[in-house]
Formats: C-alpha cells, sequence, structure tokens
C-alpha cells in the first residue's frame, strides 16, 4: 500500500502541475456541451420555401397565406418557374410550392387536386422537411376551407401523445449524451498523453526499472486519473441539470455508478494506447480516432443504430459508449430502466475487465523484459 499510494501521490503532483490535464477534464467538456447546447439543434427548422400561384380563385389565396403565416415557413412569392429553379439552384430557397390553374376546380368537383411541390435534394433532411411542413399546412388549410365539405372524413381518427420528452427538443437527449462522448475523450486522452509524455520524457524507463508489482504501476496510473474524471463528470452533470437545466428523472447513485464503469474502460483504453504508442502526437490522433469518432457515428447518439449496415451494428457492441449514451439518455429521459441500467452495466464492466487485464499484461510483459536485459547486463559486467 505505501508503494501503490507513493505512486498515486506522484501522479496527483504531475496532474496539478501540467495544466493540459485540468484542461482535458474541465475546459474540454463545457466547450464540447457548449457546442452540443448550442451549435447543435434537431429540431424542426425553419426553412425558406417558394410560392408560385397560378391559380386565381379568392379561395386559393388562403392557402398562400397560410404559409406565410406558418411558424416554420418563410415564405417567398414567384411568378416565374425560372426565377424559382435559379433560387434552388443557388439555394436561397430549400423548395417551393406551386400550386396550379385547376386546383380549385378539382376541388370543388370532389376530385384529388395536384400540388407541385419541389425540394433540394443536396440536403436530405430539410428537403424532407420541406414536403412535411408544405403537406401538413396545405391538409390543415384543406379541413377549415369551403372543399372540406367534399372531403371524406378519415376512417380513423388519431390521437398523437408524446412520453418522456413531449416539447420534442432534441437538446433533451443531446446534451445527456454528449456526456458520453466528452467521458470517452477524458478517459482515453488523459492516461494515453500523459503515459506517452513520461515514454518521451523518459521517467517511464525509470520507473519500470525499480522493483515494484506491475499492479502497482496499472493502478498507480488509474486511480489518480479515475478521481479527476469522476470530478470531470460530476463537473458536466451540474452543467446539464443546474445550468442548462435539462430534465433528470434517474437516480444520481445509479449515474455515477455506471459511470465510473464506463470511466473505468475509457481509462483502459487510453493505456492501451499508451502502451503500444510512446509518442503524443500518435497517442493523439488514434486517441480521437478510437474515441471520438465511434463515439459520435456508432454510438447511437446521432443515428439508430438499427439503420446502420449490419456489420457495423456488430461493430458497436465493442464500442462502450453505445452502452453508456443508451443507459445515460435513458437515465435523463425515462427516469430509468432497471433493465436498461443492467444491461448496459454489465457490459460496460466486461469491457472494463478486459481492457485492465490488457493492460496490466503488457506492463507485467514489459518488466519481465527489464529484468531480463538487466541480468544480460550484470553478466555482462561480471565476464568483464
Amino acid at each position: 500500500m505505501k508503494t501503490l499510494l507513493a505512486l498515486i501521490k506522484k501522479e496527483i503532483k504531475q496532474i496539478i502541475r501540467d495544466p493540459s490535464s485540468i484542461i482535458i477534464a474541465f475546459v474540454l467538456p463545457f466547450i464540447s456541451i457548449m457546442i452540443y447546447m448550442y451549435g447543435i439543434n434537431l429540431d424542426s427548422v425553419k426553412v425558406t420555401m417558394g410560392i408560385k400561384n397560378d391559380d386565381p380563385n379568392p379561395e386559393v389565396a388562403t392557402l398562400v397565406k397560410s404559409f406565410g403565416h406558418s411558424k416554420y415557413v418563410n415564405s417567398i412569392y414567384f411568378d416565374n418557374i425560372k426565377d424559382i429553379e435559379t433560387a434552388v439552384a443557388r439555394s436561397k430557397i430549400k423548395g417551393a410550392v406551386i400550386i396550379p390553374n385547376d386546383f380549385s376546380t378539382k376541388l370543388a368537383r370532389g376530385q384529388s387536386a395536384d400540388l407541385l411541390i419541389i425540394t433540394d435534394g443536396s440536403e436530405v433532411n430539410t428537403a424532407n422537411y420541406v414536403q412535411s411542413y408544405a403537406l401538413a399546412i396545405a391538409n390543415s388549410w384543406l379541413m377549415t376551407s369551403k372543399y372540406a365539405k367534399t372531403v371524406k372524413p378519415p376512417a380513423i381518427n388519431t390521437e398523437v401523445r408524446t412520453w418522456y420528452n413531449p416539447d420534442l427538443n432534441s437538446h433533451y437527449f443531446i446534451v445527456p449524451g454528449s456526456i458520453a462522448i466528452t467521458m470517452t475523450l477524458i478517459g482515453i486522452l488523459l492516461t494515453s498523453l500523459v503515459v506517452a509524455r513520461e515514454w518521451e520524457r523518459g521517467t517511464m524507463e525509470a520507473l519500470l526499472s525499480t522493483p515494484i508489482k506491475p499492479i502497482h504501476i496499472v493502478l498507480g496510473k488509474y486511480i489518480p486519473y479515475f478521481i479527476l474524471g469522476m470530478l470531470s463528470l460530476t463537473f458536466n452533470i451540474f452543467l446539464c441539470v443546474v445550468v442548462f437545466q435539462i430534465p433528470f428523472r434517474g437516480s444520481y447513485l445509479v449515474l455515477f455508478i455506471v459511470s465510473s464503469l464506463f470511466l473505468f474502460t475509457s481509462l483502459g483504453i487510453g493505456l492501451n494506447i499508451s502502451s503500444v504508442l510512446k509518442n503524443q502526437f500518435l497517442a493523439s490522433m488514434v486517441a480521437m480516432s478510437l474515441g471520438f469518432m465511434p463515439a459520435l457515428m456508432l454510438s447511437g447518439l446521432m443515428f439508430p443504430i438499427n439503420s446502420m449496415p449490419v456489420f457495423f451494428q456488430h461493430l458497436t457492441r465493442v464500442l462502450p459508449p453505445r452502452y453508456y449514451v443508451s443507459f445515460i439518455e435513458s437515465e435523463f429521459m425515462a427516469g430509468g430502466v432497471n433493465s436498461i441500467r443492467l444491461e448496459n452495466a454489465v457490459f460496460l464492466a466486461i469491457l472494463g475487465l478486459l481492457f485492465f487485464t490488457a493492460v496490466y499484461k503488457n506492463t507485467s510483459t514489459r518488466l519481465e523484459k527489464t529484468g531480463k536485459l538487466s541480468k544480460e547486463a550484470d553478466k555482462g559486467q561480471v565476464k568483464n
């Protein structure tokens, strides 16, 4: 214990003396959450849409006004189809609605009327917004117009109720999910960069040459940065719940327990990177590639896992952020589901133990090699 406490004390002093660790643990999460809170928005957006009306009927003019009164549409009126084509090509508008001259005539006869909707397919999400907004506005207008009498009522009346996020605010799941990405970067960068720096400075070789056990070196690296990572997690939770007022419906105790398993896993990934790469630049590049990109793209935060190709669906099973994103979104939004808690905690614990074992074996192998080299050196000195 004295040896372990001495190593932990050494690491804590290095953390205090090295501002980069504090920047990674506290400044990086703050910047990241600010970006996810104010820079990323998956909610319904206001799109600029062109309107061209070829029907002189005054009743149809109220449909044109409906587009102008919508809070989701910024409408611009055109008289020429070529002007619409030019505006779409130059991205001045994201779509257009063209009302043909026989629109009201067909509705008066009880026939289906055509409505041309043009969208810019280069931005798929925006194109979907244009289509859905235009159809919603047209259907809403139709049910309140004089042509509603000629429209047959639907056979099924639907009533929509949104659970967990009734306001449909995307920040309520993006910001908590961003904690998973932030904690991944913190856990991997803290250990990969700091240990790589020791390799560059030569202090790691000096440490390995001492008669300490491999478990002391491993725990001496894990414990200080684990404490720093948990402090960073507390800072992240404070920003989400107190500063940005993100609703939290789960248990703080369960949140910190499962988060500790996730941080334990991330630290293991960083230590494994540092055991292979002894250069800070290479370690940072690999840490960003193995940490940030999979956590953002393959965790289920931004893109549904079920919609991914089969290969990537199986690949996400070995990625810790997948389980942590699922857990933390459930903890914030649904108040915590025991089956989700248990499943994700078990997978994170298994992955954490696997990475810990890999770190221990790598460290043990290096100590054995160091011991062999020192014995060979001693034999050479005796012969001389």
